[in-house]
């Protein structure tokens, strides 16, 4: 093989084996399974749609001005002294334009409209659940049933699930892709999300934010249980022989990798305020609002 055709291969090469790492790819936050993912999607879709209205066109453009003018077409017409046309300035300008303005309404009503910390309309009732991040692992207490769990959350299918969350390390960001939503979890505050499930099913969940060493494995499942399922996880959890008091919870805060799923019966109720109170000095409450003292 000469020169020439390694050159010629190498680009050839490399698109097939992008090809191929991009056929394994599963595209999660696309196969929503409530009705926050739902919503996203839809506004990915449609922004999507909107922007080849473009993009299609120019490129088949493109490729016919390339055509129509290849130095083998003598009927071709021969303009060299050309510079303007009112027409297609219309046309270039006002059709991408108008694209834009439909996208920037339409993503301002969406984002709105799917605000994180705006409660689910529901005649269920919603769950709540405190989320911190550590490294790298995620813990999930649910104060109102006195349990915790390290690395798994489940919930009812079809309940709204209010989180507070944040995090006793660096800034993460909490996401499962299939409900929608990610938001950064951080030190010494706490954001709001809320999420709901409308299929049963194990949801894969991340940390969207590089947090070091352990990122790649600070995972966890997301549990979408019918009502008979989640009450027996409870149960499973409520006889667990762990119990996270502070100082347990001293223990289980220390960096970690690859950590598996662990239940705990019983929580302090104190220790999600006592975690973002540990990096407070005073300029923010408990919901991470901005105190101004006056002096």
């Amino acid at each position: 093989m000469n020169d020439t055709t390694q050159r010629s291969a190498v680009p050839a090469l490399t698109a097939l084996m992008l090809a191929a790492g991009l056929s394994g790819c599963k595209l999660e936050v696309l196969d929503s399974k409530g009705a926050i993912g739902v919503a996203e999607s839809s506004l990915i879709a449609t922004a999507t749609y909107a922007m080849l209205l473009v993009v299609i066109p120019v490129i088949l453009l493109t490729l016919f001005v390339a055509w129509r003018y290849r130095a083998s077409n003598t009927k071709a017409t021969y303009a060299p002294k050309w510079a303007h046309s009112t027409a297609i300035e219309v046309v270039v300008w006002a059709i991408p334009a108008l694209i834009i303005l439909y996208l920037g309404i339409l993503t301002w009503k969406t984002t709105h409209a799917l605000d994180p910390y705006k409660p689910l309309n529901s005649q269920v009732k919603p769950i709540n659940v405190e989320v911190v991040a550590l490294d790298w692992k995620w813990l999930f207490i649910y104060p109102d049933l006195g349990v915790a769990s390290v690395n798994q959350l489940a919930f009812p299918v079809g309940t709204p699930v209010n989180f507070r969350i944040t995090s006793d390390s660096v800034m993460n960001s909490f996401f499962i892709p299939q409900l929608g939503s990610q938001i950064y979890a951080m030190a010494g505050m706490q954001t709001r999300l809320h999420l709901q499930a409308d299929h049963a099913g194990d949801y894969a969940g991340i940390s969207a934010n590089y947090s070091g060493a352990g990122f790649s494995d600070m995972k966890f499942r997301a549990l979408a249980l019918s009502p008979a399922d989640f009450d027996a996880w409870l149960n499973k959890v409520k006889t667990a022989p762990e119990t996270l008091s502070m100082d347990v919870y001293a223990g289980v805060a220390r960096p970690s990798e690859k950590v598996a799923v662990r239940y705990f019966s019983t929580v302090d109720p104190r220790l999600f305020n006592n975690i973002v109170a540990k990096y407070n000095d005073g300029r923010f409450d408990v919901n991470g609002n901005y105190c101004v003292t006056k002096g």
